[in-house]
């Protein structure tokens, strides 16, 4: 089995956008026959997209937990200082790695794991 697919749900869609372009994600804008417009992007046979919250949901889940594996840790993490990021934890040793916890606009944290591979 392989994920394909991560939707994340927003009441700022466009906001929520930039600060995962920050991560190095590109999105394009679409919509899919008669649902709503949406920003998708790819990354390596995974689709991110970020869509509004329907209306009869007023908040967005932060209860989801991302990982993402990335070069430069800490080059990252200091890009990401005076953002709309919070580093809730900035990068240590743990068992899996060197990781640094994130917490997006809607309090979903993610977590950067340092790649390994060149």
């Amino acid at each position: 089995m392989k994920i394909n697919l991560i939707v994340l749900k927003t009441n700022d869609p466009e906001s929520l956008k930039k600060q995962y372009e920050l991560l190095g994600l590109t999105f394009e804008y679409h919509n899919h026959g008669n649902g709503p417009f949406h920003f998708s992007a790819e990354v390596e046979g995974l689709v991110f997209e970020i869509y509004p919250l329907s209306n009869q949901i007023q908040t967005a889940d932060n209860t989801l937990r991302l990982g993402f594996e990335i070069k430069k840790l800490e080059a990252i993490i200091t890009q990401l200082q005076n953002t709309s990021w919070i580093v809730s934890s900035h990068p240590k040793l743990t068992n899996r790695g060197r990781v640094a916890i994130l917490q997006d606009l809607d309090g979903r944290k993610i977590e950067l794991k340092e790649s390994i591979k060149n």
